[in-house]
Formats: C-alpha cells, structure tokens, sequence
C-alpha cells in the first residue's frame, strides 16, 4: 500500500476514490474518539431547518431527500415545542455487491423548536413534497392596539 498526501494509507494510489481505508478524523484528539459509525450519521443528525415567520404563520422547511413521508414525526410537545424527527434506513448490501463509496448518511435526527405564545397549536399541518418537508404553524391574530388621547386637565 502506498501513502496518500495526509497521512493514511490509500489501496491504490492511482485511484482517487479509493480513500476506503483513509480516516480524515485520525489523530485529532478527541475526534478520533468517535466511532466511524457515528460520524456517517453527521449529516442527518445535523439536518437544517429553515424557520420563517410570515403574517399568517410560522413555517419550517427541511431538506430531507431520500426519506419517505413514513420516516418522519412532527410532534408538538408540551410546553410549545415542535419536535422534528425520524430515520433514514441504511440501504440493503446484498453478498455481491462492491461499494465504492458511501457518502449518503443514515441514522436517526431529531430538531426541536420552542414555538411563540401566538402559535395555535391545535392547527399545526405538515407535508413532504420532493424530498422538503414543510411545516405550517398558523399564528394568532395579534391584537390590534387602540390609542385613546387623553385631556389633561389643569
């Protein structure tokens, strides 16, 4: 085997996509502690949600492409806490199959979210289309302030 430019060893240096045995965490302290196992599910674990609040609603976006409606959870908790979970299910190896690479993360995440006092929890919606889910939190209306001038007197 020879060595690859970071250290590691590589199965064939001609190769580039054969870093199968090279590990980019070796040696940096307490990341090398970590099971490879949990860093291939870094990626879903850390899953971004995008938070937006409109007139109408507080709405969340996230990418989640590859997971089926089926995998996902979208809870309110008490206390006001949206909760966003679920599990991308490692893909069948079958005896003769030959990998490559895996790049596609598998595991389990879950996000929570503190919702405002205007939520109206008991009209929460959600959907997936296209690998986004999308969760509508509608808002209650605010109360319009009314401003009454008064005579001063004197």
């Amino acid at each position: 085997m020879a060595l690859s430019l970071f250290g590691g060893r590589r199965s064939n240096v001609f190769d580039p996509f054969s870093l199968d045995t090279w590990d980019p965490f070796e040696g940096f302290g307490a990341l090398a502690n970590i099971p490879s196992s949990a860093r291939e599910t870094t990626a879903i674990a850390n899953t971004r949600i995008d938070w937006k609040e409109t007139p109408e609603a507080h709405i969340f976006k996230a990418d989640l492409p590859g997971i089926k409606k089926e995998e996902v959870k979208v809870e309110v908790e008490d206390g006001r806490v949206l909760q966003i979970s679920g599990e991308r299910s490692r893909e069948q190896e079958e005896k003769n199959d030959k990998w490559h690479r895996v790049e596609r993360s598998s595991g389990k995440f879950m996000r929570r979210f503190r919702l405002p006092e205007n939520a109206k929890l008991d009209q929460v919606k959600a959907a997936m289309e296209n690998g986004v889910l999308t969760v509508t939190v509608p808002k209650e209306e605010e109360k319009k302030h009314e401003v009454k001038a008064i005579d001063i007197s004197g």
